[in-house]
């Protein structure tokens, strides 16, 4: 029987338009079978910048750690946990799980059926380069079409925006960590971000150890489906001692 020092520590990495707080219905079911997780405040700036801090972060607990990604977050724990003796498996959570050079946008127009380009607002950085959020009137139906309106008027609001250099950097590493970790991936049949074609094509890439689909899932399929992704993150867990 494992004690709570050998059990890992679950950290989640946001996506792009959402923020750490997305993950509170699922950190609550994996509380309530005793899971301890960690909710990563994804920078959104650039692709290696953001994975060096998710490896900060995992660092930083010092204990064995399942690392869990949504949307552009899958880009970020597939260059974070390369070569991260800490991470025992992957959740890959309507996430994009890259090969070497590939791209969130390339990713996501390799299949049909994203709409995310005409819903975005973009504007020039002070800093350089231009940053990407969700026109607030689209939100709703792009990326939560499943939730209430009042909650998704939340999370229009509360969303946080991306660099274009994070979603066009190609994956650095040379050998993305799905081909070394296990894997599971859990996505919504109804993503209108990345094509649930695509998220399927990705899964069966990385020899997924197990698939679930959502029937009429959005893409924030982790706040409308809680339960769905903790089932996931459960079976990642237990197939990773």
């Amino acid at each position: 029987m494992s004690t709570s020092e050998d059990k890992p520590v679950i950290v989640f990495v946001h996506g792009a338009f959402a923020e750490s707080a997305s993950w509170n219905g699922v950190i609550r079911c994996l509380h309530e079978h005793g899971h301890r997780s960690v909710a990563a405040a994804n920078p959104l700036r650039a692709l290696a910048g953001d994975a060096a801090y998710v490896r900060d972060v995992i660092n930083g607990l010092g204990c064995p750690v399942v690392l869990v990604g949504h949307s552009y977050g899958g880009m970020v724990i597939t260059e974070a946990a390369a070569g991260l003796t800490a991470v025992r498996s992957l959740v890959y959570v309507g996430a994009f799980a890259p090969e070497t050079g590939e791209s969130a946008f390339e990713l996501s127009g390799k299949f049909p059926g994203s709409s995310l380009g005409d819903a975005l607002v973009s504007y020039p950085l002070s800093s350089g380069g231009d940053e990407f959020r969700i026109d607030p009137a689209k939100f709703h139906h792009q990326f939560c079409a499943d939730l209430g309106a009042k909650k998704a008027g939340l999370m229009a609001a509360t969303q946080r925006p991306v660099t274009k250099e994070a979603l066009t950097d190609g994956l650095g590493t040379a050998e993305p960590a799905w081909r070394t970790l296990p894997s599971w991936f859990v996505h919504g049949e109804r993503d209108l971000n990345i094509p649930a074609e695509a998220l399927r094509f990705m899964a069966e890439r990385a020899s997924s150890r197990g698939t679930r689909e959502v029937a009429g899932a959005s893409h924030a399929v982790g706040v409308s489906q809680p339960e769905a992704v903790a089932a996931t993150i459960l079976e990642a867990i237990e197939g990773s001692r």
